[in-house]
């Protein structure tokens, strides 16, 4: 049994991820303030009774040393983020404190315990910028300019990992995960695409499509994510990995994918595409092939499914 800490662990991915540890046999310790996660989310791993523990805390926060010292985790899975693209743009700062503040809080704490080893989610839908070739490697971080304040923070923070490995003895492997989606993904909070598509479609209601749509996302399924990031938890030592399908997928594709699930004939509103998006997008996987032995295998029509099929309580 191995004693993990989950940080955002009441969120979309975190509450998937510590059901998936604890499944394996693991404990797990959940750190999440509430601001986007739900305890809601937690229904599945709160059954696993002393196995699991919940603590309402910013990352930010003195008292993350205590609960390190006390809890003595042997694995960090760092998925606590401020995640919202536009409200990076609109403070900075805020971004800046949650991302990178809380990450070197995190980080200090795990040196002091003596943390084996700490995995990262970073963003593959931002971290690259607008790459010039596509699917985008790894490599192509190095000379990247992100978009918005949320990915250059994104991508700070893996230079910050490779400090804390070279100089404080910290081993990490940082996943850059593309547009993950999937059941508990809430559409009325920073939720992606798919959520907010399929969750109006049902509701009857018009949803609205920012700019042309023939913007293009890499989309992986949350199964798929969980599991590389369970993996790296013993793999991918110092190293930037890709998660995601390496298939581009337009927003008006989706669109119409979605609706033919549900079976919504209304077609959908337009709006201005909002400052610092990607443009285009999908991510070279064969490093994660590689060095995690990890592939995407739930097709993009199978997850939009089961989503819709959670959405509508089925």
């Amino acid at each position: 049994m191995i004693a993990y800490l989950v940080t955002g662990g009441a969120g979309f991915i975190g509450s998937h991820l510590s059901d998936r540890l604890l499944a394996e046999g693991h404990r797990v310790l959940a750190v999440d303030d509430l601001s986007t996660g739900k305890i809601a989310n937690l229904v599945e791993a709160r059954s696993y009774g002393p196995e699991f523990t919940f603590f309402n805390m910013d990352l930010r926060s003195d008292g993350l040393l205590q609960l390190f010292e006390r809890h003595q985790p042997e694995v960090v899975m760092h998925l606590g983020a401020q995640s919202g693209v536009r409200r990076s743009l609109d403070d900075p700062a805020f971004d800046a404190s949650v991302n990178i503040m809380g990450l070197l809080n995190v980080m200090e704490c795990s040196v002091k315990i003596g943390v084996r080893k700490l995995v990262y989610a970073a963003s593959g839908g931002t971290i690259y910028g607008d790459a010039r070739r596509l699917p985008a490697k790894e490599s192509s971080a190095a000379g990247s300019r992100p978009g918005s304040p949320y990915g250059i923070s994104k991508k700070v923070a893996v230079d910050y990992l490779e400090y804390y490995e070279k100089f404080r003895g910290i081993d990490f492997t940082a996943l850059a995960l593309a547009n993950v989606y999937g059941p508990r993904q809430d559409p009325l909070g920073e939720a992606g695409v798919v959520s907010i598509f399929a969750s109006k479609m049902l509701a009857g209601e018009t949803p609205t499509i920012f700019g042309d749509g023939n913007q293009t996302r890499d989309y992986v399924f949350i199964d798929d994510a969980v599991h590389a990031l369970a993996l790296a938890a013993d793999r991918g030592s110092g190293r930037l990995v890709n998660v995601g399908t390496g298939l581009e997928t337009s927003v008006n594709g989706l669109y119409r994918m979605l609706a033919e699930i549900i079976g919504f004939a209304g077609q959908p509103a337009s709006g201005p595409l909002p400052p610092g998006e990607v443009r285009r997008i999908a991510l070279d996987v064969a490093l994660a092939s590689e060095v995690l032995g990890w592939h995407p295998w739930t097709h993009l029509i199978d997850g939009l499914s089961e989503t819709v099929a959670y959405l509508k309580g089925v």
